[in-house]
């Protein structure tokens, strides 16, 4: 991740080397006394490892996401790195005040009060009795659970757990803030006053952030770690890492199903060179506010690929509305997406579908046929090019880079099998600094305003 020696021990808010956890597997409760009176006389457990050879560097202010199928190990791992596990072997060092919130109703007493619950929470994470006092007041707001503040811990339900826990680690001044699926339990309401609070701690502190929410990771991650049966998979961008956990779970889902399909992983997509292009000199001379620079779909430098092959997507670009491809855009004006596909064998029930990512991976917008044809699914035979196409208005886009990703499959909205599936299949770029707010911006027809005497 970011263990490598060059980078100084003081920019590190935790490393994680050689790090494993066993715990003792027995076969029968009275193996346990048995092994208690005998000692290391005679063995009567088996070790189960769940986690082992974990090492990586988080630096400070770094936020990083954990990603991985239930019982991989992510929970073990933030256990020891908040301290209320230790490891069977290897070291973790963490600088910093931490605030952890691991599982549901962690660090409650139940038959505690709400108020009594966040005096012995507070105090857990080092703040003092006139410091919580102070702030008492800001964490009944945070909270916003009313009366239920002086009512037993056990009366209350599983958001109004969180939204407490929440609340306390929120004024408890942590240097490093770690984060498993609190934003999974509670109203929308909540979860977006949580991520406001979570993109301001950013600023200032490390994050480290577990969710079975890909979209979660991908807004608020840098970097993450895909954890597999107790071992690292894969480090990388959060971007890179969370594609590939989101294939290989696909992939594993069709499998069970009984289906085969073959996934090819290549090395990260290399985005083109800076644009040197005559015609965008002349928009650039010409005052244009919001030129989108397109490159070419090229099969050899694209992302990963995967699915049951059965057909393949040979061309994916962006036309205007006399089809012609475009290398320039300058946002706002009807475009067209098309997606070429060839049947390599005779197939129904064909859907066609596409996705606009940030330079995160976060998903912008997408569409696919299926809603379209429902009524008269498409079907083809071996040998036959399927040319789907989509026509809407470009955005105004944030300057940077984006990616397309396209996807052909069989079957319906719900129970359908990946054909071919292309991550970054074709890349365009924003050049100017026109939009300042929000993700993507809407072409506006009218913009109006004006001064009425009262």
């Amino acid at each position: 991740m970011c263990s490598d020696s060059s980078i100084a021990q003081g920019d590190l808010a935790i490393s994680i080397k050689g790090v494993g956890k066993s715990y003792h597997m027995y076969e029968r409760p009275a193996h346990r006394l048995w092994q208690a009176l005998l000692g290391k006389r005679k063995t009567f457990y088996k070790d189960f490892w769940a986690l082992q050879d974990i090492s990586f560097d988080i630096r400070r202010g770094e936020t990083v996401g954990i990603v991985g199928r239930n019982g991989s190990g992510k929970s073990t791992l933030l256990q020891m790195i908040a301290g209320t596990l230790n490891p069977t072997q290897g070291a973790i060092s963490v600088k910093g005040r931490v605030a952890a919130l691991l599982e549901l109703g962690s660090g409650f007493n139940p038959e505690f009060t709400g108020r009594e619950n966040v005096y012995l929470n507070a105090a857990i994470h080092g703040l003092k009795r006139e410091q919580i006092d102070a702030r008492m007041q800001g964490i009944l707001e945070f909270a916003d659970i009313g009366e239920f503040i002086d009512q037993p811990v056990r009366s209350y339900s599983s958001g109004m757990s969180v939204r407490l826990a929440f609340a306390v680690i929120v004024h408890v001044d942590a240097d490093i803030l770690i984060i498993d699926e609190a934003l999974a339990v509670g109203d929308a309401f909540f979860s977006q006053k949580c991520m406001r609070f979570l993109r301001d701690f950013q600023r200032k502190g490390t994050l480290l952030f577990v969710s079975h929410d890909a979209a979660a990771v991908a807004n608020l991650c840098e970097r993450a770690v895909w954890l597999e049966n107790g071992r690292i998979r894969l480090v990388g961008s959060s971007q890179e890492v969370i594609e590939a956990y989101m294939t290989e779970q696909h992939i594993a889902a069709r499998r069970e199903a009984g289906e085969h399909l073959d996934i090819k992983v290549k090395a990260a997509r290399l985005l083109s060179e800076d644009v040197k292009d005559v015609r965008l000199d002349a928009m650039r001379d010409a005052g244009v506010c919001n030129r989108i620079a397109l490159f070419e779909f090229n099969p050899d430098n694209v992302g990963t690929e995967f699915g049951a092959r059965g057909a393949h997507i040979i061309d994916v670009c962006l036309l205007d509305l006399e089809g012609q491809r475009l290398a320039v855009s300058e946002g706002g004006e009807l475009v067209r997406l098309q997606v070429t596909v060839e049947l390599l064998q005779s197939m129904r029930d064909l859907i066609v579908g596409f996705y606009v990512k940030d330079r995160l991976g976060q998903r912008l917008f997408g569409d696919n046929t299926f809603f379209s044809y429902r009524n008269s699914p498409l079907s083809g035979e071996k040998g036959q090019h399927l040319r789907a196409s989509f026509t809407f208005r470009m955005p105004i886009m944030p300057s940077g880079s984006y990616m397309i990703d396209a996807a052909v499959a069989c079957g319906d909205q719900h129970e359908h099998t990946q054909q071919h599936w292309i991550h970054d299949a074709l890349e365009f770029r924003a050049i100017d600094e026109t939009m300042r707010h929000g993700l993507v911006g809407l072409p506006m027809l009218a913009i109006e305003a004006q001064v009425e005497a009262p």
